[in-house]
């Protein structure tokens, strides 16, 4: 799969927030990383570009998928890692001494922390994802994931990520759950 497909697999139709905007952003959130050598930021790289790759909101398998396809298609010697940091954004749980990992959540989680005009296009963006799902239904799958993250003693692994997002997360998280109703 060429960069070509890739890009192509995020613009195509149905792709309202997991779309090559997404990718963009975090690529941009991962190049403000300091710190990082270069095979580390490699890594991190191919995992933010195939993390996504396969979107189905129907589906519970996409991050495998994904992380199956980055195993086939990335240079070979980084494969494991980046598949094994492409399923850790199944669940968004990180292991305290896994940095990388920690890394890759908080660029992906980042939109929670937001300014609320864009974290409000995100969540509606995320809704026409979702269309499938009737309103009432949505509201309830909706609150619930939110009500999760919202609960973690640390929404954001990485530090440098906590420090910064955390207390807007919180803000938008709280401000939707209460939308939702």
């Amino acid at each position: 799969m060429t960069r070509e497909e890739l890009v192509a697999a995020y613009t195509a139709p149905g792709r309202h927030y997991h779309n090559l905007a997404h990718i963009e952003d975090c690529l941009a959130a991962l190049a403000r990383v300091d710190g990082l050598s270069a095979a580390e930021r490699e890594i991190l790289s191919e995992a933010i570009w195939w993390h996504d790759v396969v979107y189905d909101p129907t589906r519970p398998d996409n991050e495998e998928r994904s992380a199956q396809l980055a195993e086939q298609h990335v240079r070979a010697g980084i494969g494991d890692e980046v598949g094994r940091l492409i399923r850790l954004t199944k669940t968004h749980d990180v292991e305290v001494d896994d940095r990388l990992g920690a890394i890759l959540i908080s660029i992906d989680l980042s939109i929670l922390g937001a300014e609320p005009a864009r974290y409000d296009a995100y969540a509606a963006a995320i809704r026409q994802e979702f269309i499938h799902v009737g309103d009432a239904d949505y509201r309830a799958g909706r609150a619930k994931v939110l009500r999760h993250f919202a609960a973690r003693q640390v929404i954001f692994p990485d530090a440098g990520f906590a420090a910064t997002h955390d207390r807007r997360a919180r803000d938008n998280l709280a401000r939707e759950i209460a939308a939702l109703g």
